[in-house]
């Protein structure tokens, strides 16, 4: 059904797109091995007897003959914090084709939509986005208000308003600072490529270890164009490449490099899943060429295991 003009005005284009691809993740559960989810949510919970009658919702007891209370913010099932990366890294491939999209990008649809998520089951949300620096730190809501605030924040992050170059990823000391702000008990989610210009990776690593500090749920997604970054599945021919937080410039064949490349990546990814399994943290491969059901499933795993 086409959407009329009061609702276009209601939701941002982020938030229209968030709503298409939870509906389209929604429809194929129910075709799937995993339709016994509850994907159906109630804003309200039962009235128990004894409890002040305030919050009881009249107009709805007036259609079902059943004392229900509203649901408020105090009263949250889960409280989640959404962690963005947007250093410059993130930005690649600063060129997509139709269709596709960038690291940065895709990041941003599947946060929004998980938000949308977090919305529809009555949860709070925070949103988190560093880059050198911690750009954005904000408290776990479920009000309207704070839900427009975040999709207008990540809306910038892809749009253009809050695009730089040059920016190095300092994830380790973003986020030991992101960890000193989660006080309360939280899933928290982060979307990054991991790609720490520290030479000790050990940092980066005690910054994970924090965000458990305070027994938080934690999932990584590990943002990557497979094919590039991984693979390195580039023609065989000489190309100029160009590290987009350092400006740095190296002409080379990529044959010769190949090889050596894959096996250091694969050697930093290696560690990085173990020391996740160490810390229990939740590490999940998230390629940007392969749709949201990657991300979104183990989302809704994780959730159903916290209830």
């Amino acid at each position: 059904m086409p959407l009329d003009q009061g609702e276009l005005q209601r939701f941002s284009h982020l938030e229209l797109l968030a709503r298409q691809v939870v509906e389209g993740f929604i429809t194929g559960l129910h075709k799937s091995p995993f339709h016994g989810f509850s994907v159906e949510f109630a804003e309200h919970r039962l009235y128990n007897t004894g409890e002040s009658t305030k919050h009881i919702d009249w107009k709805l007891f007036g259609r079902t003959d059943k004392l229900f209370v509203k649901r408020y913010e105090e009263e949250t099932n889960l409280r989640c914090q959404l962690i963005l990366d947007n250093s410059s890294s993130m930005h690649y491939p600063e060129k997509v084709k139709p269709g596709l999209l960038n690291k940065i990008s895709f990041s941003v649809h599947c946060a929004a939509a998980i938000t949308h998520l977090l919305r529809t089951q009555r949860d709070a949300v925070g949103l988190s986005v560093f880059s050198d620096k911690v750009e954005l730190n904000t408290g776990a809501r479920s009000s309207q208000v704070h839900h427009k605030m975040m999709f207008a924040e990540m809306e910038k992050l892809i749009t253009g308003a809050n695009i730089q170059t040059g920016r190095n990823t300092s994830a380790a000391s973003a986020l030991h600072e992101i960890a000193e702000t989660i006080h309360k008990r939280s899933l928290v989610i982060i979307f990054s490529d991991m790609m720490e210009n520290d030479e000790d990776p050990d940092e980066l690593f005690a910054a994970l270890q924090h965000l458990k500090h305070n027994k938080h749920e934690v999932v990584l997604f590990h943002v990557v164009d497979r094919k590039k970054e991984e693979e390195f599945d580039f023609e065989n021919r000489p190309y100029l490449f160009v590290d987009v937080e350092s400006g740095e410039q190296i002409k080379v064949h990529s044959n010769e490099i190949k090889s050596e490349y894959v096996q250091a990546i694969a050697k930093y990814k290696k560690e990085l899943r173990l020391r996740c399994a160490q810390y229990r943290i939740d590490f999940v491969e998230a390629d940007i060429n392969a749709g949201y059901e990657q991300v979104l499933l183990p989302y809704l795993l994780k959730r159903e295991k916290l209830h």
